[in-house]
Formats: structure tokens, C-alpha cells, sequence
């Protein structure tokens, strides 16, 4: 006869268990990292802390001579006479960089899946160096690229555009007359869509080569399995590579905008600033903050200074509000979270 022996539990009220502590012992190397890295961080969160905390400072004594909501709404910039707002500069602002990204990220987006998925050997090595070259070169560069080659090429593009789709309003150019033989290309230079595509082909490397990298850790067995269920090459990068980079995708378009906002120097080569709200992008004039910050900086007293600080702490606070809009994006849309291999 087999005795069944079965284990001695505690009664319910005599149960002391407690969980047991683990504990990782890290190697002296593997601490020093991890400090200098949170080291680092910090830095980098007390720099910004620093930033908007002078920006705010300098800028509060502008503010309250206007107004928050009228600082907010006006059109003019005039502090010399107690008128002035950035709802001119922020809406210029905004529409040039949403012109680059509807530039910048088809062209990003494909270079980066040719580097990746269909160039090889050399050909990619040279592809990749192009790009992270076009990284480097100064914006002052671009500026001048652009007002004296592109803007030339590009006018006569801007007036078929005007002339046979001007019933749309950001394509309409007031004063142009499209049955006139001889039409007046100034209408057309120094716009918010030439400085755009400026500024589109100047954030084209940052975009593509973060995508690039997103990329390029699609996994190998998700490509494998793609084809062996019988897809294409673009059906394999459809299901797998493209929603594996997904993070990669929206972090390099977010990055490209808040690059985009706060360009300078290019926009301030090619514009003809304005301010007023302009939301015909083909015609001549337009504006951004960081440009007339530029434009007025050098001849600015006291107040003027605190009115641009003031436009700069705007520009401060939207650029921080769409990083962390991303961020939080990019946290909910891991790569590879998607991939259908």
C-alpha cells in the first residue's frame, strides 16, 4: 500500500511568509555610467529650467505693460508706442514650418527606406556620409542658396501655382493678374513658401537620418517571415520595417519641427517681413519670431528688449510643448509595436 505524503502548510493565520529581497550588485564600471548619464540628464533639465526662467524674468515687464490676452492677439509690432503682439509672428512661425514637414518628410521618409531596404554596399556608405554632411552644412549657407538660386527657380512654379489654383486662399496672391503677359515676379519673391522650402531641405538630414536608424533595427527573422508568407518587397516594408519605425518616424518629425521653428538665419535672408497675418503663402512678406528677433535686437532699448524676450519666451514654450507632445507619443508607439511579420 502507497502512502500519499502531503506537504506541511502553515495554517492561515501562522502564514509569516515574506518575500525575499534581490539584490543586483552592480560593477563599478556599470555606477560610474549611471551616474555620469544622470549627471548629464540633469544638466541638461537645469539648463532648460535656467532658460525659461530668464526668458520669463526679462519678459514680464512687456507683458504687463500690454496684457497677456492683447500680447496674444495683436497683430503689430510696435513696442516703442505700448503695440505690440506675436499673433502675427507665431501664425508666420507655424505656417512656414508646416510647409517644410509637408516638404521634408515625404522626401525623408523615402530616402530613408532606399538607404535602409534597397541601397547596398557603397552606395549606401556614400548615401549615408551625403546625408549626415547635409547635417553640417550652416544654415547661413542654405540662406543664401536659397536667395540666390532658389527663389529664381522657384517663382515661376509659385505663379502657375497662383494662376490655376488661386480659387484656394493660401494660393491666392492679391495684386496678380494672370491674363497680363508681363507679370510682376516681385509679388512672389521672399514668401513664406520659398522660405520653407528653405527650411524644408534643411531639416530633410536630421529626419531622415533618425528614421534611418529606426529602420534599420527592423528585425530580420519579421523580414524573413514576411517573405516566406509571400510578400513583396514593399509589402514586407509596409507590414514590418514601416510600423517597426513608427517612434522613429514621429521622433524624427518632431524633431524637424521644433528645428523648423526656431530657424533664423536662412528666414532672415529671404523674407520680407511683415506683420500681419498673411496666410497667402505664395506672396511676397511674411515673418517668424525668431527673425524679428534678429531684425530688432541690435537696435533695441530696454523695453524693446523685454518685448522680444517676451516673443522669444513664446517660442520657448512651443517648441517645449511639441518635444514633450512627442515624447509622450513616441512612448505609446513603440517600434516594432505594429509589425505584422
Amino acid at each position: 500500500m502507497t502512502t500519499t505524503y502531503l506537504p506541511d502548510y502553515p495554517a492561515s493565520s501562522l502564514d509569516d511568509a515574506v518575500a525575499r529581497d534581490i539584490r543586483v550588485a552592480h560593477a563599478p564600471v556599470d555606477q560610474a555610467f549611471r551616474q555620469i548619464t544622470r549627471l548629464a540628464g540633469s544638466f541638461v533639465l537645469v539648463i532648460m529650467v535656467l532658460v525659461g526662467t530668464f526668458l520669463s524674468v526679462k519678459a514680464v515687464k512687456a507683458i504687463k505693460s500690454v496684457g497677456v490676452w492683447e500680447f496674444l492677439t495683436t497683430q503689430k509690432w510696435s513696442p516703442e508706442t505700448n503695440h505690440f503682439g506675436i499673433a502675427a509672428l507665431l501664425t508666420a512661425t507655424v505656417t512656414i514650418a508646416l510647409i517644410a514637414l509637408v516638404v521634408s518628410l515625404p522626401l525623408s521618409l523615402g530616402a530613408s527606406l532606399f538607404i535602409t531596404e534597397v541601397a547596398t554596399g557603397r552606395l549606401r556608405g556614400f548615401l549615408t556620409g551625403a546625408i549626415d554632411l547635409m547635417a553640417a552644412v550652416p544654415s547661413v549657407v542654405y540662406g543664401l542658396w536659397g536667395l540666390v538660386f532658389l527663389q529664381s527657380h522657384m517663382v515661376p512654379f509659385a505663379r502657375w501655382l497662383s494662376t490655376y489654383f488661386g480659387w484656394i486662399p493660401i494660393f491666392k496672391v492679391d495684386g496678380a493678374d494672370p491674363s497680363n503677359p508681363l507679370p510682376n515676379d516681385a509679388l512672389y519673391t521672399s514668401s513664406a513658401f520659398i522660405g520653407a522650402l528653405v527650411v524644408g531641405m534643411m531639416i530633410i538630414p536630421i529626419q531622415t537620418s533618425m528614421m534611418r536608424e529606426a529602420f534599420s533595427r527592423a528585425p530580420q527573422g519579421e523580414r524573413e517571415g514576411a517573405y516566406a508568407l509571400g510578400a513583396t518587397k514593399w509589402g514586407m516594408i509596409r507590414s514590418v520595417v514601416i510600423p517597426f519605425g513608427k517612434g522613429g518616424i514621429i521622433g524624427g518629425t518632431m524633431l524637424g519641427l521644433g528645428r523648423a521653428l526656431g530657424e533664423t538665419i536662412a528666414l532672415y535672408l529671404i523674407l520680407s517681413p511683415v506683420f500681419d497675418i498673411n496666410l497667402h503663402i505664395l506672396q511676397n512678406g511674411s515673418n517668424s519670431v525668431a527673425v524679428t528677433i534678429a531684425l530688432r535686437y541690435g537696435e533695441a532699448n530696454d523695453f524693446t528688449m523685454s518685448a522680444l524676450m517676451a516673443a522669444g519666451l513664446s517660442l520657448f514654450l512651443l517648441t517645449m510643448a511639441i518635444n514633450f507632445t512627442a515624447s509622450a507619443i513616441i512612448a505609446r508607439s513603440r517600434s516594432g509595436a505594429e509589425s505584422e511579420g
